[in-house]
C-alpha cells in the first residue's frame, strides 16, 4: 500500500467526491476548500512536486490544465484561478503533483 495520500485516492482506498477521472487525472472536490469551488486534479502518475517532473510529464502536466478548464466550464464558473505549488514554502503539504481549481468568488492579487 502506497504512503501517498493522493495515491490512495487514486487508487480508491480512500473515499473522495470525484468529479472527473480518464486514464491520465483524477479530480475530486478538496476536503478543506478555500473558495465555494475547490478541486484538486493529480495525474494518475506518482510525481513528487512539479519540479521533479520531468520532460515525459510535459503531456500530462498539460493536460492538469485542459481538464482544470473543462472543469470550470462545467462548474459554470465565470472566472478561476489554478494553482499548484511546488516545495513546502509554497505550501505544498502533500508530495504529489496537484492543481487546485479555485472559483465561485472574486479572487484578490497578489494571491499570497
Amino acid at each position: 500500500m502506497s504512503e501517498c495520500l493522493f495515491c490512495r485516492i487514486r487508487d480508491g482506498e480512500i473515499p473522495a467526491k470525484l468529479v472527473y477521472q480518464d486514464d491520465r487525472v483524477v479530480a475530486f472536490r478538496d476536503i478543506n476548500p478555500q473558495a465555494p469551488t475547490h478541486v484538486l486534479v493529480i495525474p494518475r502518475k506518482h510525481i513528487a512536486s512539479l519540479d521533479a517532473a520531468s520532460g515525459e510529464d510535459e503531456g500530462v502536466l498539460g493536460h492538469l490544465n485542459l481538464v482544470a478548464a473543462r472543469l470550470a466550464r462545467d462548474e459554470k464558473l465565470s472566472g478561476f484561478r489554478t494553482v499548484i505549488n511546488n516545495g513546502a514554502e509554497a505550501g505544498q503539504s502533500v508530495w504529489h503533483v496537484h492543481l487546485h481549481l479555485l472559483g465561485g468568488r472574486p479572487m484578490r492579487w497578489p494571491p499570497g
